[in-house]
């Protein structure tokens, strides 16, 4: 019998709700300009603080810092994890078999979006696809299954 490595049906009604909260979270910070300071500072233990790449960082040390994006990030992923990887109803091999091609269709559209953005955007807006592009892989990939899961359903 082969081992499944899918999390229980009960909580991808939670992911939904975490994953849709993250987003409205994220798209009201992004493009209503809410601060990531809107509740404040809080002191957060770090591993790098810093530049990353110069000399002038500093390592494990507790730092002030805004936590709406780090609240928005977690969100995202922990709800499209959530989402993307909860059993069906009925889990059976035809639903394994959309899952796999969606899964392998959303790395590739993700890389071939990355790949475009690396020639195309420079400076500090590539930033800001890598930001968006660390959640695209399960964005895409949940939004394609469901949508193959609901064309299956309607035949």
């Amino acid at each position: 019998m082969e081992k499944s490595y899918l999390l229980p049906h009960r909580f991808k009604k939670i992911g939904w709700f975490l994953l849709v909260l993250g987003l409205v979270m994220g798209v009201s910070m992004r493009f209503f300009g809410i601060d990531v300071d809107y509740f404040g500072r809080i002191p957060f233990f770090g591993i790098v603080s810093g530049d990353f790449l110069s000399s002038d960082k500093d390592f494990f040390e507790v730092v002030e810092n805004g936590f709406l994006d780090e609240v928005v990030a977690v969100l995202i992923i922990l709800g499209g994890i959530l989402v993307g990887f909860c059993k069906t109803k009925v889990e059976d091999e035809f639903i394994s078999q959309i899952r796999l091609s969606s899964l392998v269709w959303s790395v590739y559209v993700n890389y071939g979006i990355l790949f475009l953005a690396v020639l195309l955007i420079f400076d500090t807006s590539f930033i800001d696809v890598m930001i968006f592009n660390m959640f695209t892989v399960l964005l895409f990939f949940i939004a394609r299954f469901h949508l193959l899961l609901h064309k299956a359903n309607r035949l």
